[in-house]
């Protein structure tokens, strides 16, 4: 049996980060990185795959090259065990390898509702795995009617690059919220999102649920609960994903009440000598420490550098997680960080807004000028940015970064409206009319006359 000093399993944005943070502090460390596929997708870009890049091969993480050029070796097999006691983990290939400190980063698996009919052929749900995503590749070359469950941020975007694939498509998204997106943004913005979609030519069905897939041995249509039954030859389900715990639940690891492997601070498991990071580990709110079911790429990339570190010597803390988020629909960004207005109000957290638009260059006939929108969300007591959302311009992918920042650093709504930025006419808005700014002077403003 080899022994190395560091294994971690997993290959996508867990494992990754969690084996070069380790390679970086820890140079003398032997490490073995085990993947279950030999072609690793790019999570997020799997939506794009179908209307976009047109080839799930286009869309992989270089794992190979990434581990060669970090003396990481690499193992492509599925780990069946992990021996916590004698310290090694054993392959599907019949394997063992030995460790001294092990990562378990496992990820997600996607949610499979109870609905009948959903082992029908042509069902799908969003695998990470590139011969998966091929098979869902060629259905939706020859696909007439597609029906997308599910409207968060997979289902949304799934909708949009279905119909990009081939505009004759008929494409329906069933969502059982009143909104689309939800749990990420407030209505006005959940509206916009909505009209982006319909001007593409994709229904919406809201306030719905999908009663069964009906077929004989392929999916021929999705009955509603209204009793409604929509044509369908190609089912989609973006519901969201679970922590694959499998593995660890077998090893005899904890699991926390947010249904990931339980983890400290630190991204230690129950064990010492393992650590979890990414979808399949345990999480919790920065803002009350509560739960959290979140899984982002940003979020696994933040907690395996944690790991990574803390290895042999504890150097970072998990402070929770934030939740930064962007997307792209029918060309408009959508972007969010922390917490809505109503999910802080449903917390029992009195707040105040400010809110911001302008076009993101000055002038305003600058090449690549677009409108954007800001709005920011404040605690009234402490005044503290708790949230932030963003329409229109791309810019907006990174300005959400810089509110996800000022949110984890406790920023004020006056320290935000003094903020200096930096501005120039061919990237961003005047300085007179920096959305950022201004909307954290509306805030001020509502908070001097209170």
């Amino acid at each position: 049996m080899k022994k190395y000093d560091i294994i971690v399993i997993g290959g996508s944005a867990a494992g990754i980060p969690a084996a070069t943070t380790a390679r970086k502090y820890y140079p003398e460390k032997s490490i073995l990185l085990v993947r279950d596929v030999e072609y690793v997708p790019i999570p997020c870009g799997i939506p794009y795959i179908y209307g976009t890049i047109m080839d799930p091969m286009k869309n992989l993480i270089p794992v190979t090259k990434i581990g060669a050029g970090n003396k990481i070796d690499l193992e492509v097999s599925k780990v069946t065990s992990i021996n916590k006691d004698k310290k090694f983990v054993t392959t599907e290939k019949g394997d063992a390898f030995g460790y001294e400190k092990l990562v378990v980063a496992t990820g997600s698996k996607p949610i499979v509702p109870p609905i009948p009919g959903r082992e029908l052929k042509n069902v799908f749900t969003i695998k990470k795995n590139s011969v998966y995503l091929q098979q869902l590749q060629d259905q939706l070359d020859v696909a007439k009617n597609v029906v997308v469950i599910g409207g968060g941020f997979i289902g949304a975007e799934m909708a949009e690059q279905c119909k990009k694939h081939n505009p004759i498509i008929n494409v329906t998204i069933v969502e059982m919220q009143d909104h689309l997106l939800k749990l990420v943004y407030d209505e006005e913005f959940c509206i916009l999102a909505e009209e982006a979609l319909t001007e593409l030519g994709v229904n919406l069905i809201l306030s719905e649920q999908v009663k069964e897939i009906s077929g004989e041995n392929k999916v021929s249509g999705v009955k509603l609960a209204s009793g409604k039954t929509l044509d369908a030859d190609t089912v989609i389900l973006g519901i969201g994903a679970a922590a694959n715990t499998e593995l660890a639940v077998a090893a005899g690891l904890e699991i926390g009440a947010s249904r990931g492997i339980k983890v400290n601070k630190y991204m230690q498991t129950t064990d010492e000598n393992i650590y979890a990071c990414g979808d399949c580990a345990g999480k919790f709110s920065f803002f009350d420490g509560s739960p959290s079911g979140l899984k982002l790429a940003s979020i696994a990339t933040m907690e395996a550098r944690i790991a990574g570190i803390n290895l042999f010597k504890t150097r970072r803390v998990n402070t929770g997680v934030v939740g930064c988020f962007s997307t792209v629909l029918n060309e408009h960004a959508f972007a969010a960080a922390g917490l809505t207005e109503n999910a802080a109000i449903a917390k029992c957290c009195e707040v105040v807004t400010g809110s911001a638009q302008a076009v993101n260059r000055h002038p305003g006939l600058m090449p690549g000028a677009a409108d954007l929108k800001v709005k920011l969300i404040f605690e009234k007591a402490s005044q503290k940015i708790i949230g932030g959302e963003l329409y229109g311009a791309y810019s907006a992918g990174e300005l959400i970064n810089a509110i996800s920042a000022f949110i984890s650093k406790g920023m004020t709504a006056e320290e935000i409206a003094m903020f200096q930025a930096g501005t120039h006419p061919a990237l961003t808005a005047s300085p007179i009319a920096y959305q950022l700014v201004n909307a954290a002077e509306m805030a001020c403003v509502k908070l001097d006359r209170e």
